[in-house]
């Protein structure tokens, strides 16, 4: 390809992106699901909460099903002021105590509510939120009632598979992991600082 060629195309493309930069005018907090059964989604998040934090926003996570075990994320953003609510219980398949996941569910949702609310909060993270609603230990009016009525400039970040199609539906940003290949199911142990 000739280098005018090459200018025109970009040119073309150069417009267009910038067309589509100058339609955009909304300045608001967006609501944003990663979900999907690939890896990621967490991660994700978390370097959203990162990036957040580096500008001087101020986020807040809340962690469903993740449990106690050593978390390097929170590890490194705790101490920069980014608080940490975690449902202590760890993975429900672990428990299988219905009622003290529910209980436990409930507890860290009223921090989740809170974080929700809170107008200081530029940011927040629902992780594993997917999972409290489709096993029953969350109301999903409840969630999106909270949802809709967070500070017009707050984000917040949900993750999880299966995520319940009214979520998806409210979301700006929907993004699907898809697995394509995972070390574990090769039999690779799960790393930690890489994998968790």
């Amino acid at each position: 390809m000739s280098d005018e060629r090459h200018q025109q195309r970009q040119q073309r493309l150069k417009e267009k992106v910038d067309a589509r930069i100058a339609a955009a005018q909304q300045s608001r907090g967006i609501l944003m699901v990663f979900t999907g059964n690939g890896k990621g989604k967490t991660t994700a998040a978390f370097g959203t909460v990162t990036r957040a934090t580096g500008h001087g926003k101020r986020a807040g996570v809340i962690q469903f099903i993740k449990g106690e075990w050593p978390n390097g994320e929170r590890a490194l953003l705790e101490p920069l002021g980014v608080e940490f609510q975690v449902m202590a219980t760890g993975f429900t398949w672990d428990t299988q105590n219905r009622d003290g996941d529910t209980a436990a569910c409930e507890q860290t949702w009223r921090h989740a509510r809170r974080m929700l609310a809170d107008p200081a909060l530029d940011l927040v993270v629902l992780d594993e939120l997917t999972y409290m609603i489709a096993y029953g230990y969350l109301a999903l009016d409840e969630v999106l009632t909270a949802l809709a009525a967070r500070p017009a400039h707050q984000s917040v970040i949900i993750t999880g598979r299966g995520c319940h199609r009214a979520l998806t539906q409210a979301a700006d940003t929907v993004t699907e992991m898809r697995p394509v290949r995972h070390a574990f199911d090769a039999g690779v142990k799960a790393s930690i600082g890489i994998d968790y």
